[in-house]
Order: C-alpha cells, then structure tokens, then sequence
C-alpha cells in the first residue's frame, strides 16, 4: 500500500511540475489529477455534443427546408465542427484557463504542420471546400483516375466511394482537390455523348460501316435521336479502318462503362449479320543472313 501511495504522489508531483512548465499562469491555475480528468471529460463531451447537434437538432431542421440533400449534408456539417470547437473553447474558459496562454502554441503548430501534419491539415480545408463548393456531392458518380463509384459519405478527413464491386475506398480530401475528377452527376438532367471507338479489316466499304452504326443506335438501345448520333472515320489504322460512333444518353450516365458495354454487344451482333470482318495484326516476315525481322505490313500491300 505505502508503494503504491508512493506511486500516487509521484505522479501527482510530476503532473504539477509539468503544469508549471506548460501552463502560463495569470490567476495562479493549478493543475491536479482530479481537474486533469475533469479537463478531458469536458473535451469528450464537448466533441459528444457537437455531433448530438449536427445529429438531433440542426439536421431535423435541414430536412424541413427545400434546400438540396447534399447542401443539408454540408451545412450539417460544417455547422457541427462549429458547435465542437465552440463548446472546447467555453470549457477551457470555465477551467479557468486564459485562452492567451496557448499562443505559445501556433509557432510549435507550424513546425508541425510544416514537418508532419501538412497532409491532415490539408486533407482536412479540401473538405471543407469540398462541403462549400461542392464539386462532388452525397449520391454523385465520379472517376478518378482507375476509381471509379458513387460518393456515399465525406468526412474531415476523407470521401468514401462505394464501386460497382460493393467495395468502400477510403480516399483523401485533397486527391478530389488536387486531381481531375469527372463528376458523370454534377448535373441531374443532362444529355451525355459517349464515344465507341469501331476497328474493322481493310477492305471493307466505308459507306456500309456508317450505315450499320447508325442502324444500331436506336432507342431500344438507349440511345437518344436528338441530338442525333454520328459516325467519324478516325484514321487508317496500321491494321484496322477505325470509325467512331458519337451517341448520346442520358439515363446510362450514372453506369458508363455498361452503356459501353450495351453497344459494343450490339456492334459485334450487326457486323456479324452484316458479314463484316473485325482487323487482326498483320505482319511481313522477312529473313535475311539468317536475321529475322519483323515489320508492319503497309496498308497498300497488305493482300487479302
């Protein structure tokens, strides 16, 4: 018993020691272990209380105005981080704590920032940019970079996008600030064109390839009559006469890559109606003082 009253007052004396080193004193502030608890309770509930705010009072009142569900998210939130550093700064008030004596702080705040939190801090003001701009929004299907999914939740810190796998990525603030982001849902009704790119063996009639596209983009295949579709002759490719056909849509937005993948199904059924020959790599082989090399056979000699 006397080692661990021992113990007890060790720790005390340090705690008071420490408090004469950290705490600047105007009114004499002492620091025991029973107002150190007391200190971090109040902290705990004042983060506590900042989210019952946002949770229970300022969200009900959002959800009775006409304003936009993602522009309720934002104000939520930013309304909550308001409440939270407000009750902090109260608290520390009522502990009796002159708010003066953490100047001290910002100069060991820049060294931080400057060595180790830059990312938070950054990660962090793209957020808040994040919920007063709102480049990206709650329910909105994004790419960026290989990700690509629907935004379902932005926090302080980070943005989680859900992928058509079912799959959260955890993705920093700042890459949606920093990097380019293709929001398929900035507005909620807008026609969209999509670009197919279409190879086919040389040889083949030119006039046919536009007629077949066009046949295809029809309604049954989401596509829209107007503005009306359009088929491009890229270029002669190396083994390949590549076309592409411009359509437009607007209720595939949200899934891309599967309105993709509805035209190129009905791409490969019409050319193989249509007897059309897809391109495959062509080569001339050549041997020579027992060296092979191999080259690109040019279009005008390439023979059937």
């Amino acid at each position: 018993m006397q080692d661990i009253h021992n113990l007890f007052n060790s720790l005390h004396q340090g705690i008071e020691a420490v408090s004469e080193v950290v705490l600047y004193r105007t009114d004499q502030v002492t620091l025991t272990l029973g107002s150190l608890i007391v200190a971090l309770a109040l902290v705990m509930a004042a983060f506590l209380a900042g989210a019952a705010i946002q949770r229970w009072l300022i969200s009900p009142a959002l959800r009775s105005t006409k304003l936009s569900q993602p522009l309720q998210y934002a104000i939520a939130r930013i309304s909550g981080y308001a409440f939270t550093i407000l009750f902090l700064l109260i608290v520390l008030q009522n502990l009796g704590l002159d708010l003066r004596a953490f100047t001290f702080l910002a100069g060991a705040l820049g060294i931080g920032i400057g060595f180790g939190l830059q990312n938070i801090i950054s990660n962090f003001v793209s957020g808040l940019i994040i919920l007063i701009e709102q480049p990206v929004k709650i329910g909105d299907r994004i790419d960026l970079g290989d990700l690509a999914g629907v935004v379902r939740k932005i926090s302080a810190r980070s943005t989680i996008i859900r992928t058509n796998d079912n799959i959260d990525v955890i993705v920093p603030n700042s890459d949606l600030i920093t990097n380019r982001v293709i929001n398929w849902s900035y507005e909620e009704s807008k026609e969209i064109r999509f670009r197919i790119p279409v190879g086919v063996a040389y040889g083949t009639d030119p006039e046919k390839i536009r007629r077949c596209l066009l046949e295809l983009a029809t309604p049954e295949n989401h596509v829209l009559l107007q503005p009306p579709p359009q088929v491009f002759f890229d270029a002669f490719g190396d083994s390949s006469l590549n076309f592409e056909l411009a359509v437009w849509n607007r209720d595939m937005s949200t899934r891309p890559r599967a309105f993709r993948s509805l035209i190129n199904y009905a791409i490969a059924r019409k050319f193989k109606d249509e007897n059309i020959e897809l391109p495959f790599p062509q080569r001339d082989l050549h041997l020579r003082d027992g060296i092979l090399t191999i080259r690109h056979l040019p279009p005008a000699l390439k023979t059937s």
